[in-house]
């Protein structure tokens, strides 16, 4: 049994139910991150590789999780800077206030999903004001190459780098203290 292609008209009228049902998150989401005339050109862009390849988007097992993706890679390299899934679906609830529900439709993402990216942003959040529901992110720079444990006698050990060194080693003993001193009195931070 051979299926026959879809007619022009069906492709047509579920590509306009995809845009009027994606759209308005999409340029949201884009405004959220770029300048007003970056946003509306990368939701253009968005639409027209949708468009082009319509056929194959509907055939993928999911195809707004396709479309989400090209999206995020487009508003990512017009704004320099990759959201995580978990920094995306908090600036969604958040910032741009839409349900868990809502999240997932645009994203392509199970419910759960979402929930479980909205709790892991939470753990991850620095607030910027008491009270504030902020989705700005603690900045966890990678771990340098160059990072070593801390050669004095810390009482907490410390993490030093090429360009940082740690403090207590960086200090002769005082005058008068022996080279392997109190390890309390050594370090900077717990000095009284």
């Amino acid at each position: 049994m051979t299926m026959k292609p879809a007619r022009p008209a069906v492709l047509t009228n579920s590509f306009y139910a995809f845009y009027d049902l994606h759209r308005p998150a999409y340029h949201s989401y884009a405004s959220a991150l770029l300048a007003p005339e970056e946003a509306r050109i990368a939701v253009s862009h968005l639409f027209d590789l949708v468009a082009g390849n319509w056929t194959t988007v509907v055939s993928e097992r999911c195809p707004s999780a396709w479309a989400w993706r090209q999206h995020t890679r487009v508003v990512a390299r017009r704004s320099g800077r990759t959201l995580t899934a978990a920094e995306d679906a908090s600036l969604f609830h958040d910032k741009l206030r839409l349900s868990v529900d809502q999240i997932a439709t645009v994203t392509g993402a199970e419910p759960a999903t979402v929930t479980t990216l909205l709790a892991a942003a939470r753990r991850t959040r620095t607030p910027t004001r008491v009270g504030s529901r902020s989705w700005a992110f603690l900045a966890r720079p990678p771990a340098s190459v160059e990072a070593r444990q801390c050669p004095a006698p810390c009482p907490t050990p410390c993490l030093r780098t090429a360009s940082t060194p740690c403090p207590a080693a960086a200090e002769p003993p005082a005058a008068g203290e022996p080279e392997g001193g109190d390890a309390r009195q050594a370090h900077p931070l717990t000095r009284a």
